[in-house]
């Protein structure tokens, strides 16, 4: 469901240079790694004028499957220095855990910082359900490895992340 609101996306960098501004090395005006924003004030012009820089959300609309166990919502800073995936099984394993989503979107928030993220950082992880997620049954394998199962899920998280 995630799509970056990047200011070299092409429909973003469209609609940047249409309302007159630049996206130079990647970044709207030569200043911001974003296109849309609540904050960044000095980056807007007087209310109602039209800026490069915009509060209006993109929305997406999804029908949800029992398949569905959470969302997360995060700023830029979680996702500049955590892949979806990384986030999703560090939630998952989270909501297993204590089943408490303002305590899983704190963790997200320690590991990020961890990461180095240094800017706006807020998460938020929204469940669908009360109950915590299932484990997810692996079929045994076959392969012989010479490195354990619960080693090579965490080399696997360390290498998404």
């Amino acid at each position: 469901m995630s799509k970056d609101q990047k200011p070299d996306c092409i429909s973003e960098r469209l609609r940047i240079e249409k309302l007159g501004g630049v996206v130079y090395d990647g970044y709207l005006n030569g200043q911001l790694s974003i296109s849309r924003a609540l904050g960044d004030w000095h980056m807007k012009g007087s209310k109602g004028s039209a800026c490069p820089l915009s509060a209006e959300p993109k929305l997406q609309e999804i029908n949800l499957t029992e398949d569905d166990e959470f969302l997360i919502m995060g700023c830029h800073d979680l996702w500049d220095v955590m892949s979806n995936q990384c986030a999703a099984t560090m939630a998952r394993k989270e909501l297993m855990i204590h089943n408490d989503p303002q305590r899983c979107s704190r963790e997200l928030v320690r590991e990020a910082l961890k990461r180095n993220s240094c800017d706006n950082l807020t998460v938020i992880v929204i469940c669908f359900s009360p109950d915590p997620p299932s484990r997810i049954e692996t079929p045994p394998s076959r392969v012989r490895r010479s490195i354990s199962a619960e080693g090579l899920n965490l080399l696997k998280d360390v290498l998404d992340c």
